[in-house]
């Protein structure tokens, strides 16, 4: 059975990613928008590489036994399995940017290499190397009086097998990632004419390592092991902000755990790379395009003026449920209010904030921090809300991957504006999306509690979707205060009534709905399941919704990248209905359906269902109460669901496919969502 029903976490990553990789071959996207979509692939593998292989590596070498709990697969297996997968799809990788940049040309944009290139950009060229990079760079020989430098995680090295006149060989390498050297050269008077700094050092390498013959060259990058357990490594005499800032600089010395060449070079090359660097030769890559494609979004910039090249420009709108001309909190106060990123503004969030700042009847400000934009208007509020006078108590998660330097700079902030701040628990990474307002007014105590799906960052509330509840709900709030209360504690809470709270009470309550809906399906009435999430490996939960399934169980999910469950396997998932949407903005809102329509809990929720999150994190789902915002999501809910334009659909043995819109009837669900939002915004009555 679970050979046919369940598949490998991380080759399901690697699907997401493949279709990542499918919008940048997507002839019917804009060009430009097709080349971030690759640029995106490359950094998604970076980051897969860093953690993902990084932690299997690590298991390899620890037990070798060791099985996970879906596919059986072994670390060793898996690891085959991802590299195999990985190669191949790299190599549609480069004839995909190939194929881009090569349409690009006529628009003006031209990569120069040196096999073709006119004599006067050549000369430029080197007059450029010889005055603005040559001066810049630091060489160095590898020998018994030189070892092998530290190579910095993802930058870009040229290495050089050098011959003495005496025939011995020697290992060169320079760093092509100098802060004084412009990564992309333009050549004057030809816009749009570059030429990448590490091809120009590379090319003029021999005028650098003068009386030495170049026998093989080529750019070098390496991708180091990120996976680091916070937790298992911090000793409570320490400073966790300190310890924190000590571990990131641990981070960038771990172990290499890719090497990618932009060379064919001979086997004993790469063999002594491989052992300076202690890495396995399985984890060598040649590819045929750029190392680093970050460089591609300045080339963007160069033709903006080409609209054509480029998504149709949209802007987040001003919601409906919102009137510009009253209090924020006073709106809340009369009827429960949401917002959907991108598509509506997060300007209501951000407002509320800071007139809870000035408002004489608010006690206290609480917030979990988890990822915040690098200008943070969301810090600045609580900043100027602790100036005021009130209460302003902010968990900061200082294990936000990739975002600790970011969070610890913030967190110190906000301590010097006398917010009361904290680090997280324990054991458990806080994720959870919770804002709570409190007033004190006549006697009487207010909560006005905002729960997401989503961050609190200004920038990514223009690129993920995500939903945005804001409540006056006394049972909510009561309920919010204590999820509060415990993590102030360093506790977690252990039920609830009417939230969902991870770890303790969210996966058993999710767990009991889906029996509930297995009781009315025996009973013969219809049962319902919607859930739409980033991720689904929860092994518990995905048991369950087979179950389910055999008890005739109707499930939609709308799943975006990890799924290790797999639909419509007859007598098992035959039930199950899964659809990915990867499009112009990154889906990253869950919901939660249980029931039918005339009788379903609906709720939105930080958690993804994966085992981290329902096990070991601090997430909240919220219930939808309010009549007409459980309606908006339901629609929203089936508008995904019906998605022909960027939906894929999992098919039964585990590939995606693309669906096949009707001539007269294509849908792209994020299109239709900011179309509606621009005719809502039109139609206001509050503007």
């Amino acid at each position: 059975m679970a050979d046919t029903i369940y598949m490998n976490r991380e080759l399901s990553w690697l699907k997401f990613n493949e279709r990542v990789l499918e919008e940048a071959e997507n002839p019917e996207n804009p060009l430009c928008e097709r080349l971030t979509f690759a640029s995106i692939y490359q950094s998604n593998l970076d980051e897969f590489y860093m953690v993902r292989v990084g932690s299997l590596v690590d298991q390899m070498l620890l037990a070798k036994d060791i099985r996970e709990n879906k596919t059986n697969m072994t670390p060793e297996e898996q690891l085959d399995a991802i590299l195999a997968r990985t190669k191949k799809l790299n190599r549609k990788r480069d004839v995909v940017y190939e194929e881009i940049m090569e349409n690009l040309e006529q628009y003006g944009v031209h990569m120069l290499n040196f096999h073709k290139i006119e004599k006067e950009d050549r000369n430029y060229l080197e007059r450029y190397f010889e005055a603005e990079v040559a001066p810049v760079i630091s060489p160095s020989i590898v020998g018994k009086r030189q070892p092998f430098p530290f190579l910095r995680n993802k930058e870009i090295y040229a290495v050089v097998v050098l011959e003495t006149k005496k025939g011995k060989e020697k290992l060169g390498i320079i760093p092509c990632s100098s802060t004084g050297i412009l990564r992309l050269i333009p050549v004057p008077g030809k816009t749009g004419t570059y030429m990448l700094s590490e091809e120009l050092i590379l090319h003029f390498v021999s005028k650098i390592f003068k009386g030495y013959h170049i026998k093989a060259k080529s750019l070098l990058r390496i991708t180091r092991n990120a996976d680091i357990d916070a937790d298992a490594l911090y000793d409570e005499d320490l400073d966790y902000r300190e310890f924190m800032v000590e571990l990131i600089k641990a981070r960038k010395k771990l172990a290499p755990i890719r090497l990618e060449l932009s060379r064919e070079m001979d086997g004993d090359v790469v063999e002594t790379l491989c052992e300076y660097l202690e890495v396995d030769k399985n984890y060598v890559f040649r590819g045929d395009i750029p190392l680093d494609l970050s460089f591609v979004f300045q080339i963007q910039d160069g033709l903006r003026k080409r609209t054509e090249l480029f998504y149709e420009k949209r802007i987040p709108q001003k919601s409906p449920l919102f009137n510009s001309h009253e209090p924020i909190l006073d709106q809340i106060a009369k009827k429960d209010r949401f917002l959907s990123y991108p598509y509506e503004s997060i300007k209501p969030f951000l407002t509320m904030l800071h007139e809870a700042a000035n408002d004489e009847d608010v006690v206290s400000i609480k917030m979990t921090l988890y990822r915040v934009a690098k200008q943070s208007k969301v810090v600045e509020a609580l900043i100027e809300a602790a100036e005021n006078g009130k209460e302003v108590f902010v968990l900061v998660e200082l294990k936000a991957r990739f975002d600790e330097e970011n969070n610890i700079g913030w967190s110190r902030l906000l301590e010097d504006a006398g917010c009361h701040v904290i680090y997280g628990l324990d054991g458990y990474k806080v994720h959870s999306k919770l804002c709570q307002i409190m007033k004190k007014k006549d006697g009487n105590v207010e909560y006005y509690t905002q729960i997401g799906t989503g961050n609190y960052n200004e920038k990514t509330a223009r690129l993920y979707t995500d939903l945005s509840l804001m409540t006056a709900d006394p049972k909510i709030g009561t309920e919010a205060a204590r999820v509060f209360q415990a993590l102030a504690m360093g506790e977690t809470v252990e039920d609830m009534e009417h939230l969902l709270v991870a770890p303790r009470c969210l996966q058993n309550k999710v767990l009991a709905m889906i029996d509930e809906e297995i009781e009315h399906a025996k009973a013969g009435e219809q049962a319902y399941i919607g859930l739409k999430m980033n991720s689904l490996t929860d092994k518990r939960i995905m048991s369950k919704l087979v179950e389910a399934s055999c008890a005739g169980v109707h499930i939609d999910m709308v799943i975006r990248g990890i799924c290790c469950l797999i639909p419509g396997v007859k007598g098992q998932t035959e039930n199950i209905h899964i659809i990915s949407i990867v499009g112009r903005f990154l889906e990253h809102s869950r919901i939660y359906i249980f029931g039918t329509e005339a009788r379903a809990r609906i709720y939105i929720a930080s958690a993804d269902f994966m085992t981290r999150n329902t096990t070991r994190r601090v997430e909240v789902a919220v219930p939808i109460e309010d009549v007409d915002l459980r309606a908006r999501i339901q629609e929203m809910f089936i508008t995904m669901l019906s998605d022909n334009v960027k939906a894929r659909e999992q098919q039964p043995d585990g590939t995606y496919v693309c669906l096949t819109p009707e001539e007269n009837a294509p849908l792209n669900s994020q299109e239709y969502f900011f179309d509606a939002a621009y005719a809502a915004a039109e139609n206001n009555n509050f503007r």
